[in-house]
């Protein structure tokens, strides 16, 4: 019986040690750097890895502009979904998803102007 429980053990610690390295490996960025969220963002992701379960902080003017997560067809026309989560803190923070993550403003015109984002998380 003894080596039931220490067999256990050792699986329990190895399942604790993986939760722990995807923790780790969780990374936050900020939108936009220093300018944060606001036109032409639409090239920001360019050049960064990201993986899912990271952090993107929006931070922006809220009464000015707000983050929207859309689907493919609403980044590419600029136009949001029914249903579709809106944040208008000005200091949104919004984990990735696996695969195809996508984001705009849709305040009139910003999106058009460049105010949305695409981000592939692995």
């Amino acid at each position: 019986m003894a080596l039931g429980r220490g067999s256990a053990m050792v699986l329990l610690l190895c399942l604790l040690v993986m939760i722990h390295s995807e923790i780790v490996h969780a990374a936050t960025y900020t939108v936009g750097g220093a300018g944060g969220w606001t036109f032409n963002t639409v090239g920001w992701p360019k050049g960064k890895r990201f993986r899912a379960g990271d952090t993107l902080v929006f931070n922006y003017s809220p009464g000015a502009h707000n983050v929207v997560v859309v689907n493919k067809p609403g980044y590419d026309g600029c136009k949001t979904p029914r249903g579709a989560k809106v944040y208008r803190s000005g200091k949104d923070q919004i984990k990735l998803a696996r695969g195809q993550n996508y984001f705009i403003c849709n305040f009139t015109g910003h999106c058009q102007s460049g105010m949305k984002i695409a981000i592939y998380a692995a």
